[in-house]
């Protein structure tokens, strides 16, 4: 199942950001294990590579494991060498298509969407998302009935929900879902979470 597909089926996205790699790891594999299919690791989490190569021996080949915070050709190039199978940047990036993998790219605006497809993006992620909320994406809708989006930025559970209800493809979430378990935090409470969030991506109510 690629990237798209597996947005469209299951309708979370995992953002892993933290300070301590060792714990950054262990809540990637905690996620995965929780039944959580697309997981990024951002590359501001602390030696980021080393984590995205070690999730990658761990899960397999097949596994959706993306780097996020991409910002440059030179970063998706590491990112690659390292495991990622997609890349997620927070804003328009050039110079991506070579690495043959895709690419959820940051866009806001009408102008800024039509040059992230202009750039090959398989989705958009909008980002962020707190800026317009819900009610922006309905909007984004009409000149885009087709265009996938992904919002990102502040995305609680009620806020998944709403999204979801106004056609994101997906949603992507992070410190509402991981909150401190890539700094070392409770990983019983991650795993509540990402129970709560895979059962609002389902069609639940949160």
């Amino acid at each position: 199942m690629n990237l798209v597909e597996s947005l469209r089926a299951h309708r979370l996205l995992a953002i892993v950001r933290g300070k301590d790699p060792a714990a950054a790891l262990r809540t990637v594999r905690t996620l995965a294990e929780e039944g959580v299919a697309a997981i990024e690791v951002s590359l501001t989490t602390a030696d980021a590579l080393t984590v995205i190569r070690q999730a990658r021996a761990e899960l397999g080949p097949d596994a959706l494991l993306g780097a996020g915070t991409v910002r440059s050709a030179a970063d998706a190039a590491r990112a690659v060498d390292a495991g990622a199978s997609y890349l997620v940047t927070p804003a328009l990036v050039d110079g991506l298509e070579p690495y043959g993998i895709p690419v959820l790219m940051g866009a806001l605006t009408p102008t800024e969407i039509e040059l992230a497809l202009a750039r090959g993006a398989a989705a958009i992620k909008l980002f962020p998302g707190t800026l317009g909320g819900p009610g922006y994406l309905r909007a984004l809708r009409d000149p885009f009935p087709e265009v996938p989006f992904v919002p990102v930025g502040g995305v609680d559970a009620q806020a998944a929900r709403d999204y979801l209800d106004r056609g994101a493809l997906a949603v992507g979430v992070g410190s509402p879902l991981v909150g401190d378990a890539a700094d070392g935090g409770d990983l019983d409470q991650l795993r509540s979470r990402a129970a709560e969030f895979r059962r609002v991506a389902a069609g639940g109510r949160p």
